[in-house]
């Protein structure tokens, strides 16, 4: 499944399937695509407002890099899905075959690397929705935490699919490098998410 050319429905139904793929990493990129979306859009009723004339370059760059990420993180979406595949098939490798362990851990790699790129574009993007915050139409605040609650949401998603993948691998000294990295990430983002989230709330009273 090409997740860009296929409708909501369907991936949606592929989702709640009983199958591997779709899985949550691939949920986790497209809800960061979907709440980076939402942070081009207040971009875009921003532009041409005389009352936001002076930070109309500054929207347009965060429109551009906006738009940068969500299509990263929509292919990821499928990316996803490709790299589980092969780890899927590993763990049908009988135990008593002498190639097993180093093809899990292989894949067990290539597993953890795309959610771990999710995690990190996730938080990009919600530094992005933090400026949007402070440069976009005031009319659509609830969007701007809207979308950086998605973000904040594909993150958390993105960083237990690193998460269990490290757990597995036989290589501890790397796998404790995935989750330090991505511990760090979590605690460098979760007060950004925290911020415009509370920020939302008070502008919304």
């Amino acid at each position: 499944m090409e997740v860009r050319k296929t409708t909501c429905g369907d991936f949606l139904d592929a989702l709640a399937a009983k199958s591997s793929t779709p899985g949550g990493g691939g949920a986790s990129a497209l809800a960061g695509a979907v709440g980076t979306a939402l942070c081009t859009m207040v971009g875009q009723f921003t532009l041409g407002k005389k009352k936001y004339a002076a930070a109309e370059p500054e929207v347009r760059a965060l429109m551009d890099r906006a738009e940068g990420l969500r299509k990263r993180l929509l292919a990821l979406a499928d990316a996803d899905a490709a790299a589980f595949a092969p780890l899927s098939a590993a763990y049908a490798i009988p135990r008593d075959n002498p190639e097993r362990d180093a093809v899990m851990e292989r894949c067990l790699r290539d597993a953890a690397a795309v959610p771990l790129e999710i995690l990190r574009l996730s938080g990009e993007a919600l530094e992005l929705h933090r400026e949007m915050l402070d440069k976009g139409s005031a009319l659509l605040v609830s969007d701007v935490g809207t979308g950086a609650a998605l973000c904040w949401g594909a993150l958390q998603g993105a960083a237990l699919n690193v998460k269990v993948n490290a757990r597995s691998m036989a290589a501890r000294d790397y796998a404790a490098a995935l989750e330090q990295e991505t511990d760090a990430l979590l605690t460098r983002y979760r007060p950004v998410a925290e911020e415009i989230y509370q920020t939302v709330l008070r502008r919304c009273g």
